[in-house]
């Protein structure tokens, strides 16, 4: 028998050394609490129509928690679905026009679901290249095949489901998340008629902010409750809550139901975050305008941002993403942002497919112009050396 000499302390001093590779490379992530009332302008969070802290969804969540308690209090299969679940199933399945929905604690473990549920061995999933670790992740823990085709290239994706016999799956996100561009919904879903594929949309940046009353990007798109279609989203995000859901066709809802693992052997949403996320719903099928109010302010800081030299992709929902010379450029035009009183998203490698780092805003829908003008002046005030074209 081999005898191990080793000094436990040395088990893991690999992560010394690659710690060190993310400090010469400026890709340290740390963790930064923030008090319950920042003093920073937010445009970093995904709260797209500023529903969060809404007085209603707020509401929505106490008065969930005082009625059904702090947590799900089992798996969904066991103790952790309520009544409160079903309804907020019921209402998303209605509101984004598809047939039923499943909740889950979270869109990560959404598409973890439906990647997973739709596919097998024999299965061929295409993945667009840009799609978020979520839909990657999903594509690996099912065993298909996955084809990786270029970013936002309906006709890659028609050949490489052509070359397969059998079933297969194309998965996108609807907009994605680095640039905030819009997939080619209507390319996709053609090439998946043509050659009999099931669609799968991660809607997570659509929802809210595109569609009529911010019904989705699958909505404005004439594919909501079309029988190959899937999607998935987040109640995080536009909803200003927690949680994910998979909607689709019931009988697609139903297997999920008996075969995905994240839903199956996870604790059920608490019922807090269902309560706020069933709240904001209902708002914005009350104010459907929040949802163009979002796309309105994305292009202001677009224009002006644009205009003032900077380089930023054009945005189809709410995400403005504004390139940077480097990933240390980028942390550090983010850094010195925060500390002129503004909060801004900062994605460096390994978050973006392109290894191109960037400041990544979002675009709320209750900025006022006064807010908007500020974060312009202290994003062009800030920006390194040779971010701004002269």
């Amino acid at each position: 028998m081999p005898q191990h000499t080793a000094d436990p302390a040395d088990v893991f001093a690999w992560i010394d050394a690659a710690e060190s590779v993310r400090e010469r490379a400026g890709l340290v992530r740390t963790l930064r609490p923030r008090p319950p009332v920042s003093p920073l302008l937010d445009l970093a969070s995904n709260d797209y129509l500023g529903l969060s802290r809404h007085p209603e969804t707020v509401r929505g969540a106490r008065e969930a928690a005082e009625c059904w308690g702090a947590g799900a209090t089992g798996s969904r299969l066991v103790t952790g679905t309520t009544e409160l679940h079903a309804e907020l199933e019921r209402e998303l399945a209605a509101f984004c026009g598809f047939e039923a929905a499943l909740v889950l604690s979270s869109g990560y473990a959404a598409n973890l679901a439906a990647v997973t549920a739709l596919s097998d061995r024999g299965t061929l999933v295409v993945s667009d290249a840009g799609n978020h670790a979520s839909i990657v992740d999903g594509c690996r823990l099912s065993r298909a095949a996955t084809a990786v085709v270029p970013h936002s290239d309906p006709d890659a994706a028609r050949k490489a489901l052509a070359a397969h016999e059998g079933r297969a799956l194309l998965v996108s996100d609807s907009v994605f998340s680095v640039d905030g561009d819009a997939a080619p919904l209507a390319g996709y879903d053609a090439v998946c008629r043509g050659e009999g594929a099931a669609l799968l949309v991660d809607d997570a940046h659509g929802l809210g902010v595109l569609g009529e009353g911010g019904r989705g990007a699958l909505h404005a798109a004439g594919l909501s409750g079309a029988p190959h279609v899937v999607a998935t989203l987040t109640l995080s995000k536009s909803l200003g809550s927690q949680g994910g859901a998979v909607l689709g066709p019931a009988k697609v809802i139903r297997h999920l139901v008996n075969t995905a693992r994240t839903f199956i052997f996870d604790t059920g949403l608490a019922p807090a975050a269902a309560g706020a996320a069933l709240a904001s719903l209902r708002l914005l099928r009350r104010e459907p305008e929040r949802a163009d109010r979002a796309r309105e302010v994305a292009g202001l800081l677009y224009g002006r941002l644009t205009a003032s030299g900077l380089t930023a992709a054009r945005p189809d929902a709410a995400v403005v993403s504004v390139r940077a010379p480097s990933a240390s450029a980028a942390l550090r035009w983010a850094a010195d942002c925060r500390e002129a009183g503004l909060s801004v998203g900062c994605f460096r490698p390994p978050s973006v497919p392109d290894g191109i780092s960037r400041l990544r805003l979002t675009a709320r829908a209750d900025l006022t112009g006064d807010e908007i003008d500020r974060a312009v002046t202290t994003i062009v005030r800030a920006a390194p050396a040779g971010a701004v074209d002269r």
